[in-house]
């Protein structure tokens, strides 16, 4: 095996490993095991167990991130809205070892960053979108971070629950998504108001 291919097979194991314990319920020792290759070969490659989990998050951060922003050009606002819930599930579902990784708590710093840092990077270009429509409907522009935050916690927290439920089907969930968020915004009040009851 390369050294390139060495690499491979180790973020592979260490990927699998870290999905199914967490960073501190996997060893060295248990991923030189899985990779039939000796402690020595992991700490030469990545410096120990924390040099190997900051590149596999910072590979699936990078690739969820490109993956989403990449949904999120042109078109009507709606079908935006579609293709981005269309694109979280979609990584659940093609990419559910990384996804638990990145959801988990990350004790290490990476490059990328973590689950959160991305999912701020995805307001940030839907608060850039909002921000447009919201002006041209003549609502508080102001209030696009506010707005973008909330639909994509709503679709990153339901692709939490639906990487374990896996029912209904992506597609599904995705309509659902967009039904919510779109009726609702579709339907803003322009100064919404409480109206509880004392």
């Amino acid at each position: 095996m390369t050294g390139t291919e060495r690499r491979q097979q180790l973020l592979n194991v260490a990927r699998e490993l870290f999905a199914e314990k967490g960073f501190d319920g996997a060893s060295i020792e248990e991923i030189a095991h899985r990779a039939n290759v000796s402690k020595p070969v992991v700490y030469e490659h990545f410096g120990g167990k924390e040099g190997i989990y900051a590149v596999v998050v910072d590979r699936e951060t990078q690739l969820l991130l490109d993956r989403m922003v990449s949904t999120l050009h042109g078109g009507h606002p709606r079908a935006m809205l579609e293709q981005a819930a269309a694109a979280l599930l979609g990584y659940v579902e093609e990419s559910h070892d990384g996804f638990r990784i990145l959801v988990r708590d990350s004790p290490v710093a990476s490059s990328t960053g973590t689950f959160s840092t991305v999912l701020n990077d995805i307001a940030s270009q839907v608060e850039h979108i909002l921000g447009e429509e919201f002006s041209a409907r003549g609502y508080d522009g102001k209030l696009a971070a506010l707005y973008a935050q909330a639909l994509v916690g709503m679709v990153a927290l339901t692709g939490q629950w639906w990487l374990d439920a896996r029912k209904p089907k992506r597609d599904e969930v995705a309509a659902h998504l967009v039904n919510l968020a779109w009726n609702g915004l579709s339907h803003l009040e322009h100064k919404p108001k409480l109206r509880l009851t004392d």
